[in-house]
């Protein structure tokens, strides 16, 4: 840092002080570089997803939750005796629960399983996983497309 002193006007000296900032500027730069010449060599961190193949059996009348694109659900039960089998129905959340919380009481053993467009985000499903879950719903899955 350099401090200088002048006169200005009729006598009285002012300080003047300055920081060079060059070398810092440099130092950056050369930083920058040594990034930029580095990165290729950094392997980002890969995730092993669980295979699908090898999923066990699906469950055979479940009581289907399906989250599609937009964020709706439609419930679907699978099992024969119901009254309108196999046909999805739109329901909003705590329709599903109470749907879901009576299919238990007569059938407790009934699984639920939970499938979800290709392009839902993934907290909407994880709302509708966290909803049973609170509800005390047991036998609660994820619905997935098997390995060819």
């Amino acid at each position: 840092m350099a401090v200088l002193a002048r006169r200005i006007g009729g006598g009285r000296r002012r300080l003047l002080s300055d920081i060079n900032v060059v070398p810092y500027i440099d130092v950056m730069l050369v930083l920058v570089v040594i990034l930029m010449v580095s990165a290729p060599f950094v392997n980002p961190s890969l995730v092993e997803l669980p295979s699908v193949g090898k999923s066990t059996r699906a469950p055979d009348s479940p009581l289907e939750v399906i989250v599609k694109a937009d964020g709706s659900l439609l419930l679907r039960d699978r099992s024969p005796d119901a009254a309108n089998a196999g046909t999805a129905m739109p329901v909003e959340l705590d329709q599903l629960i109470a749907a879901v919380k009576a299919r238990q009481r007569t059938r407790p053993d009934t699984p639920v399983v939970v499938s979800g467009d290709k392009k839902v985000r993934y907290e909407s499903i994880t709302r509708v996983l966290d909803q049973l879950y609170r509800n005390n719903v047991r036998r609660v899955g994820l619905m997935v497309k098997p390995a060819e």
